[in-house]
C-alpha cells in the first residue's frame, strides 16, 4: 500500500493551511471601506460643567403652568386627534414589527410539510424496472428545522440596528407631540393677543370718533378750518380697518386651533382667553450641558447613527461563513398505504456551511452602500444638534430681550398713563379741553398695544424655549450614550 512520506504530510498541511488563508482572507476582505464622518461632541459644541449652567427639566405637561384650563383641554385634544400623531404611531408599529423579524431571524426554525404525488415515472430514464414505465403513489411526511448560529455576530447586529431604529420612532413620536403642543400654545396665544388688541383697536376708533365730533364743533366755531377736519374724518376709516384686519386674523387662529384638534368644519365653542389672565412661566437663562439628551429630535438622530453602524457591523459580517444545523425526520414512501409503516420512516441532522469566495464584488459595494448611510446618520445627527443649539440660544436671547423691552415698555406707559391722568384733572378743573385729554389718551393707547405685543411674545418665546429644551423629554440611557 502507497504511503506519504513525512516530508509530504507536511507540505500537505502546509498547502491546506495556505489555501485556508488565502480563503478566509477573501471571505474577509472589506479593507478602506470606513465611515469619514464623525459625530460632534460635547467638548466641540461646549456643553461642558463650566461654560454652561445645570436647568432642572421641564415637566412633560409644562403648557399646565399657564394656569388656562381651556388651553389645557385644547392640548388634549390635539394629543388624541391630530392625524400627525397616528402617523407616527403608525411607523413605531411597524418599527416593532421590523424588530421582531430580526430578532425572529437569531432563533431556531421549525416547519412541516406533507407532500402528495401521483407521477408517471419514464420507461427509458435512469429509474429502472419495476418503477420505470408506471404510475406510482408518492408520498413525504417530515418536519425540517434550521438554526443558524450565529458566531459572527450577525444576526446579533441586525437586531440591535432594528432596536435602534425602534427607539429613534419612539423619540420621533416624541418630537411630533412637542411640536403639535408647541403649535397649539402659539396659536392659543396669538388669538388671545389679537382679542387684546380688538379691545384697543375699538377703544381706539371711539376715541376719534371723540375726536372728530370736537373738530367739527370748533370747524362751527371758526377755531379750525376743513383742512383740521379732513385730516380727523381720515382717521376713521384706517380705526375701522384695523378692527376689520383684527377680526380676520381672530378668525384664522380660530381656524388653525380647530386644525390643530382635528375640528377643521366645526364650530368651537371657546371662551375668548383673556391674556392678563394667562400665568407667565420662567423657563431658564442658560442653556443646560445635558441639552442633547433633553431633544427628542436629537435622540432620534443618534439612535439612527447607532442603528447605522450596526447595519456596518451586518454588512462585515456577510463576509463570513454562514454556519447552520440541519435537521428533519419524517415518513416518505411510494405508496399512500405504506406512508406511515415503520420502514418509511427517515430523519437526517448535520451541519450546513456557505462561505463566500467570488461574487463580483457585491458584498463590497453592500458595506460601502451600508457605510454611506452611517456617514449621513452621523451628518444628519451633526446638523440636528447644531440647529437645535441654534434655537435654543436664540429662544434664549429673545426671552431675555423682551424682558428687557417690557421693563422698558412699562416705564414709558407709567408716564403716558401720568400724563393723562394729569390731563384729565386739568380738564375737570376746567384748566384743559377735551381735544387734549383726548390727545393725551393716544399715547396710552399707543403704549397699550405695544405691551400687548410685548407679552404676546414673551409667551411665544416661552412655548418656543419650552420645545427648544425638550419639552420635559430626557432619555437617561441615551445621555450615556452621546458623545
Amino acid at each position: 500500500m502507497f504511503q506519504l512520506s513525512s516530508r509530504a504530510v507536511r507540505g500537505a498541511r502546509s498547502a491546506s493551511a495556505l489555501v485556508c488563508a488565502a480563503v478566509l482572507a477573501a471571505c474577509a476582505n472589506f479593507d478602506g471601506i470606513h465611515a469619514t464622518v464623525s459625530p460632534l461632541t460635547a467638548q466641540q459644541l461646549a456643553l461642558k460643567a463650566g461654560t454652561a449652567s445645570e436647568a432642572p427639566p421641564l415637566a412633560t405637561d409644562w403648557w399646565i403652568a399657564y394656569g388656562d384650563p381651556q388651553l389645557n383641554d385644547l392640548v388634549q385634544q390635539a394629543l388624541a386627534q391630530h392625524p400627525s400623531l397616528h402617523m407616527a404611531k403608525a411607523r413605531l408599529d411597524r418599527a416593532q414589527a421590523l424588530g421582531d423579524t430580526a430578532y425572529a431571524l437569531s432563533r431556531p426554525t421549525l416547519n412541516a410539510g406533507v407532500d402528495l404525488n401521483l407521477q408517471r415515472y419514464t420507461a427509458n430514464g435512469m429509474i429502472p424496472p419495476p418503477i420505470a414505465g408506471t404510475t406510482r403513489e408518492t408520498g413525504t411526511l417530515q418536519a425540517t428545522g434550521s438554526w443558524e448560529l450565529d458566531f459572527f455576530g450577525k444576526h446579533r447586529a441586525a437586531l440591535e440596528s432594528a432596536l435602534g431604529q425602534v427607539r429613534a420612532a419612539q423619540a420621533d413620536a416624541q418630537a411630533a407631540r412637542m411640536l403639535l403642543v408647541t403649535m397649539v400654545a402659539r396659536n392659543y396665544f396669538q388669538w388671545a393677543r389679537l382679542q387684546a388688541q380688538l379691545e384697543v383697536a375699538r377703544r381706539t376708533l371711539a376715541q376719534r370718533e371723540q375726536l372728530l365730533g370736537l373738530v367739527q364743533d370748533r370747524v362751527r366755531a371758526g377755531l379750525d378750518t376743513q383742512l383740521e377736519w379732513e385730516q380727523s374724518a381720515g382717521n376713521l376709516p384706517e380705526a375701522r380697518l384695523q378692527i376689520e384686519s383684527l377680526l380676520e386674523q381672530i378668525q384664522l387662529a380660530r381656524n388653525a386651533i380647530a386644525t390643530l384638534i382635528a375640528k377643521p368644519n366645526e364650530p368651537l365653542t371657546l371662551t375668548p382667553p383673556a391674556q392678563a389672565a394667562i400665568t407667565s412661566v420662567a423657563i431658564g437663562s442658560s442653556l443646560p450641558i445635558d441639552l442633547l439628551s433633553r431633544r427628542a429630535d436629537i435622540a432620534a438622530a443618534k439612535q439612527r447613527v447607532l442603528a447605522a453602524t450596526k447595519d456596518v457591523e451586518n454588512a462585515k459580517a456577510q463576509f463570513y461563513p454562514n454556519i447552520n444545523l440541519v435537521a428533519f425526520a419524517g415518513w416518505s414512501s411510494m405508496g399512500f398505504d405504506r406512508l406511515l409503516e415503520a420502514g418509511s420512516q427517515q430523519w437526517g441532522v448535520g451541519p450546513a456551511i456557505r462561505l463566500p469566495l467570488f461574487d463580483a464584488g457585491r458584498l463590497r459595494a453592500q458595506l460601502r452602500g451600508k457605510t454611506a448611510d452611517l456617514d449621513a446618520a452621523i451628518a444628519s445627527y451633526n446638523s440636528t444638534v447644531i440647529e437645535a443649539i441654534h434655537e435654543a440660544t436664540d429662544q434664549l436671547a429673545s426671552a431675555q430681550a423682551v424682558r428687557k423691552q417690557q421693563a422698558e415698555q412699562a416705564q414709558a406707559q407709567e408716564k403716558a398713563q401720568a400724563a393723562y391722568d394729569i390731563a384729565r384733572q386739568r380738564f375737570e378743573a376746567g384748566l384743559a379741553t377735551s381735544l387734549q385729554v383726548l390727545s393725551a389718551e393716544t399715547a396710552v393707547l399707543a403704549q397699550r398695544r405695544q405691551a400687548i405685543d410685548l407679552a404676546a411674545r414673551a409667551l411665544d418665546t416661552q412655548v418656543l424655549l419650552s420645545r427648544a429644551l425638550g419639552g420635559g423629554y430626557h432619555d437617561e440611557t441615551l445621555a450615556a450614550a452621546l458623545p
